[in-house]
């Protein structure tokens, strides 16, 4: 890319969307289309198509998905099937036909095994089951992420694909039914602490290990890549894990909560650990900068600033 590209941000009203707006503006980037779900809706593939026909992007950062939480994905697997399978067709396959010359697939570190070796290589991909509980999630982008590599093997299509770890950060989902754990424990934890409750239960153990890359992190990683050029998938991860119970108690001290944390077994863990290798990567010249700690006190502001203050905590 040069910075007259003309460029298409699918999903910029999102986390990782809107993270890579930024990017490309600090940038120098300019000629950036974007379009709110209201001026075109991707599961339609004659929306998109005349879209692209009319505005002919030549580089697309493809962000745009129907995402949530463990609960969210439990509860609606058909839905997290259905929406992303048909906006990921529906872009990839407009953008090869009319000609735009590089792609690149956002997808999920949820698309490896559940009981895929640690750190998870590139190649773990569908070597043995997924996880059950956002099974209709990982296919649905296992699909999107095949189909690329497909239109580069049959026609030489420059696109490829980037899969992070679980995200957080400015313009993140707090709702507490289809919020990822880390958002949602922002909000539990502030809640109770304005309410001065003793207790606030969570999910599950507390034993899985997670690894967590901050959203401008990873957005720094997906415009690197466009710029010089990547091929196949691409794992993007901080290359450091927690337990889910040592990150609500970060959580509660970060944001001030000085009550009781309780586990609730009879809800699921998910997967048991979950982190990414990462030499391919950095091999191309990247690597997370933003701590944990540092991550989680911004993603505190962004949401203090957005709803607790205004009482809309439901977004």
């Amino acid at each position: 890319m040069d910075k007259d590209t003309r460029i298409f941000v699918a999903g910029h009203t999102g986390m990782v969307g809107s993270a890579i707006v930024r990017e490309l503006r600090r940038k120098g980037y300019e000629d950036l289309i974007l379009k709110t779900h209201g001026e075109l809706d991707l599961t339609r593939q004659a929306e998109v198509e005349k879209f692209f026909e009319e505005e002919r992007p030549e580089a697309v950062f493809l962000a745009a998905a129907h995402v949530g939480g463990i609960r969210a994905n439990a509860d609606a697997p058909a839905d997290f099937l259905y929406d992303n399978l048909m906006m990921e067709m529906n872009i990839i396959r407009a953008a090869w036909e009319h000609g735009c010359s590089r792609l690149e697939f956002l997808g999920s570190s949820c698309i490896y095994p559940r009981e895929a070796p640690q750190p998870i290589p590139e190649e773990a991909l569908l070597t043995s089951p997924l996880e059950e509980t956002n099974e209709g999630y990982a296919l649905a982008k296992i699909g999107g992420l095949k189909y690329c590599e497909y239109l580069r093997r049959q026609h030489g299509a420059d696109y490829f694909s980037v899969m992070p770890c679980n995200l957080y950060g400015p313009g993140d989902n707090y709702d507490l039914v289809t919020s990822h754990v880390l958002p949602a424990m922002i909000r539990r934890f502030h809640e109770a602490k304005v309410a001065g409750a003793e207790e606030v239960v969570c999910w599950g153990d507390g034993s899985p290990l997670r690894e967590f890359l901050y959203v401008d992190d990873l957005a720094q990683c997906c415009v690197m890549l466009m710029e010089q050029g990547a091929s196949g998938v691409i794992n993007a991860g901080s290359g450091k894990e927690i337990t889910i119970r040592d990150l609500a108690e970060m959580t509660a001290r970060i944001i001030g909560y000085e009550g009781r944390i309780t586990w609730d077994p009879s809800h699921p863990n998910g997967t048991p650990r979950k982190v990414l290798e990462l030499s391919r990567s950095r091999a191309l010249g990247w690597e997370a900068k933003t701590d944990l700690a540092e991550g989680i006190r911004l993603s505190y502001e962004d949401y203090l600033t957005r709803f607790a203050s205004t009482g809309r905590e439901d977004a």
